[in-house]
């Protein structure tokens, strides 16, 4: 192959161009045949640029494929590949692309999720009372335990929106970062959990989170302390709108009321019969 003064070869402009697109969290492989992979170095969130993304796949002679932003991989998975269309490839283009990347900064990194301190806080006066067993205290730990956090504090609360509050102070002030309510969000006379949540001081960012299951969900903010209220779904459902808001408030990674509004537009899940989340289209926002 004779390359003119203009041209480089597709391996050598995938591999430059995959190592302008990598950032933090990311290991290259390749490039073989004009393709690169982008593999996680460790789990964590998925951060993808999509507005800069869209802009290198515009300018032709490269593609470069992700995985949805805000996803959870694990370590060593393929999250994005890059391939150089032709087999030369044009320095003019080439600069065009690394220029882009400059511009935006790193197009694809992976966020090490910080090992959080959490306190689960289960409603409920039958189950307060002792009158029907708890299930949901188990599968939120799994939840928790999964993503590298600690749950430090366990309590459970009666049909009463000050005790709710009380105890929800009492875990911020345990330490707590994140605080996950379970229970009490419906419409019932009774369910009284986001009272309880506003009676701390809480910012509630979200009420309400169009995916289903888990659509009667909340997020909320006091000071620094993350609130969670949980579907009572998470119970039964292996995959709840907590799996989408929980992973992104250990991240650190802001989650606006817009942002979850376009969840809507693929949040209904497809209850496979072996569920493959986060590997699935549900509530990435299309």
């Amino acid at each position: 192959l004779t390359l003119n003064r203009d041209e480089i070869h597709e391996n050598e402009a995938a591999k430059r161009i995959s190592r302008a697109a990598a950032g933090p969290g990311i290991q290259l492989r390749g490039p073989r045949e004009g393709k690169v992979d982008f593999i996680a170095r460790f789990p964590g969130l998925l951060q993808i640029n999509v507005e800069a993304l869209g802009k290198i796949n515009a300018l032709g002679m490269v593609i470069l494929s992700t995985r949805h932003s805000n996803s959870y991989v694990r370590r060593g998975e393929v999250v994005a590949g890059t391939r150089a269309i032709p087999l030369t490839f044009k320095k003019t283009h080439l600069a065009k692309v690394e220029k882009t990347c400059r511009r935006t900064g790193p197009l694809i990194r992976v966020i090490r999720l910080p090992a959080k301190k959490v306190g689960i806080l289960v409603t409920g006066s039958e189950i307060f009372e002792k009158r029907i067993r708890d299930q949901s205290i188990g599968k939120v730990q799994k939840k928790v335990e999964a993503l590298g956090s600690k749950v430090i504090r366990k309590a459970y609360a009666p049909d009463d929106a000050g005790w709710i509050a009380g105890e929800i102070r009492k875990m911020k002030t345990a330490g707590c970062e994140i605080i996950v309510a379970t229970g009490g969000l419906s419409v019932d006379p009774d369910d009284v959990t986001l009272e309880g949540i506003r009676k701390t001081g809480a910012r509630i960012i979200t009420y309400g989170v169009p995916v289903l299951p888990g659509s009667m969900s909340v997020y909320a903010q006091l000071d620094k302390t993350a609130i969670i209220g949980a579907p009572a779904c998470v119970v039964h459902d292996p995959t709840t709108a907590f799996d989408l808001i929980f992973p992104r408030v250990v991240a650190g990674v802001p989650i606006s009321p817009k942002e979850i509004a376009s969840w809507g537009h693929g949040g209904l899940c497809l209850k496979c019969r072996v569920c493959r989340y986060p590997v699935c289209p549900y509530g990435k926002g299309g």
